[in-house]
């Protein structure tokens, strides 16, 4: 088998990291993604990987990154979107989105659909990290930016239920020509998840409270099976997990009409026109 080419978003820190230590190596190239650049070295010194600094908060950063990848990488054999956080109060971005929304869902999906061409190519898996608190949220397609009644805690329900609704239709066009993608909850873990949150979160994951969190390593698990084992086999398409077992999400998580309206949403709010011509069913 020639060696798989594995970019893995947020991979400087907590479960990213333990995933790229996990794949590295066994005919897998990792690639590291990361917001600080020392961190993001550090890693990839550690593997011996190729490495990228991108900004999330910053669209015109993910449209770098997406180039960058582009012309390195002839095959792109798994995207796993691992970035994300919750936030304190809220705040837009220089792109002028609630940047909870914009580093969990709608940075992602633009790196996702500039390399769309490349991953369908490639036969590829796309990985979101998303999260049980997507049952705390409720998609506004008018809001999604949440000017209307923001919390820190719905902001991040929305964006993670965002990933879920991303995830369904990514399926919905393009499993048929070949590209598989999957959801996943990695679970309670003992990160810097929360740093610079005002949510009550943040009373979890950095007071004595953390000592009953996960590992990052444990909170991996599911992300490095995703990505290390076949759907269609150990795996279906298109479904959110956790501990590698299918999960009931939020229920508009099944509206394939709001995931269809999300995703031309969504891509209006990045301005992109860059996206391969669709081929839902």
């Amino acid at each position: 088998m020639s060696e798989r080419t594995i970019v893995i978003t947020g991979a400087s820190d907590g479960i990213g990291a333990a995933a790229a230590r996990a794949l590295s190596g066994s005919g897998n190239r990792v690639v590291i993604v990361g917001r600080s650049p020392e961190r993001t070295q550090a890693i990839a010194a550690e593997l011996g990987a190729d490495h990228f600094i991108a900004d999330f908060s910053r669209l015109a950063e993910v449209r770098t990154l997406a180039s960058d990848l582009l012309k390195r990488y002839p095959r792109i054999d798994v995207l796993a979107n691992n970035a994300g956080g919750i936030m304190g109060d809220r705040e837009l971005t220089v792109d002028g989105h609630e940047k909870t929304m914009q580093v969990n869902h709608l940075a992602p999906f633009l790196l996702t659909t500039l390399l769309m061409d490349r991953l369908l190519a490639s036969r590829a898996a796309v990985i979101n990290t998303s999260s049980a608190a997507n049952r705390f949220g409720r998609i506004n397609l008018d809001d999604l930016d949440n000017e209307r009644k923001y919390s820190a805690n719905k902001a991040y329900g929305d964006a993670k239920l965002a990933n879920i609704l991303f995830t369904r239709e990514l399926h919905r066009r393009y499993n048929a020509l070949g590209l598989v993608t999957a959801a996943f909850h990695p679970g309670v873990v003992a990160t810097s998840f929360s740093t610079g949150s005002t949510s009550v979160m943040r009373f979890i994951y950095q007071t004595a409270l953390k000592r009953m969190l996960i590992t990052p390593e444990k909170g991996a698990d599911t992300l490095i099976w995703l990505a290390s084992t076949a759907a269609g086999v150990d795996w279906q398409s298109g479904e959110f997990y956790e501990k590698r077992r299918v999960q009931t999400a939020n229920r508009q998580a099944a509206d394939a009409g709001l995931a269809t309206a999300l995703w031309e949403r969504s891509a209006d709010m990045v301005a992109t026109d860059l996206l391969p011509q669709d081929h839902a069913s």
